[in-house]
């Protein structure tokens, strides 16, 4: 039975859509460019994107920090706007200009997805360090994946591990699973499944399908199956088709379950159709 587990999180854009913060983070504008920047708030917040768009460009033109990285994220989106990556940079750039650092974190993955810019790793790296120099827990993990890659800058799992604990300060839970795996891998740090399994653990406890995953596998590999099914059934239930498929398998097994071939059928059919390669041969077999 093929277990298996999954390696570390991918790069993430983390470019939500947090006004608090935003406002919390940055001293006060003039009068008028946040008084723009309100009225934005709150005709986005009642659906009028259009008239969101207007008002968060105008105070963005006046220099807000916080409506320039609106006016971005609404031209990468297509929202109020007819989208468009160039424009989205242009307007991440106004910010991350002014050390906004969720700005400088966008500019950096647009740079590594080559969105509105070509495609460029050394540039990415260097706007997510400035990000991440200020506590910009996106950027932290990412600069961590791109020491991990290679990606940028010289391949380094020290830095790699320095730049997820930083991240897991701020509270990222992908760089919770990402040290999990490291640990469990022996990268960059002396293989240790006990550590493992407690990076793993607190991110999966946060709902995080990968982390539950292997939080399955590690039990499973310690032959405790009915703890082996908790986790795969977690991860599993957020359509996560690795553990659809290991569920599937601990169902035609009888192994931490009763033996059940319609449960076993029935979680084959969800992996297949979030495209696990070995689900479908199973339910033709």
């Amino acid at each position: 039975m093929n277990l298996e587990e999954h390696k570390v999180k991918k790069i993430q854009y983390g470019a939500v859509w947090v006004f608090a913060l935003m406002l919390a983070s940055f001293p006060a504008q003039a009068a008028d460019s946040e008084s723009f920047f309100d009225d934005g708030l709150a005709a986005y917040v009642a659906g009028d994107h259009t008239g969101a768009f207007d008002l968060f460009k105008r105070a963005a033109e006046a220099g807000h920090p916080s409506a320039q990285v609106q006016v971005g994220w609404m031209y990468a989106n297509g929202r109020g706007v007819n989208q468009s990556d160039r424009q989205a940079v242009n307007w991440y750039r106004r910010a991350a200009e002014q050390g906004y650092a969720q700005a400088q974190h966008n500019i950096g993955w647009m740079y590594y997805n080559g969105k509105g810019v070509n495609r460029n790793n050394i540039r990415a790296v260097y706007w997510y360090r400035r990000a991440a120099e200020q506590g910009n827990g996106n950027s932290q993990n990412n600069l961590g994946m791109m020491y991990f890659s290679g990606a940028g800058v010289n391949q380094n799992d020290g830095q790699a591990i320095y730049w997820y604990r930083r991240a897991v300060e701020h509270g990222h839970v992908n760089a919770l699973h990402n040290l999990g795996w490291m640990y469990e891998n022996g990268r960059g740090v002396s293989r240790d499944y006990a550590r493992a399994f407690y990076w793993y653990r607190k991110a999966a406890e946060q709902g995080l399908a990968q982390s539950q995953l292997n939080m399955g596998v590690m039990y499973f590999r310690s032959q405790d199956y009915e703890r082996a099914v908790r986790w795969f059934r977690k991860a599993a239930e957020q359509e996560y088709a690795q553990a659809q498929f290991n569920l599937g398998s601990m169902y035609e097994n009888g192994m931490g379950v009763a033996e059940d071939g319609r449960q076993a059928a029935y979680w084959f059919r969800r992996a297949a159709s979030n495209g696990h390669p070995e689900a479908l041969a199973n339910l033709e077999a």
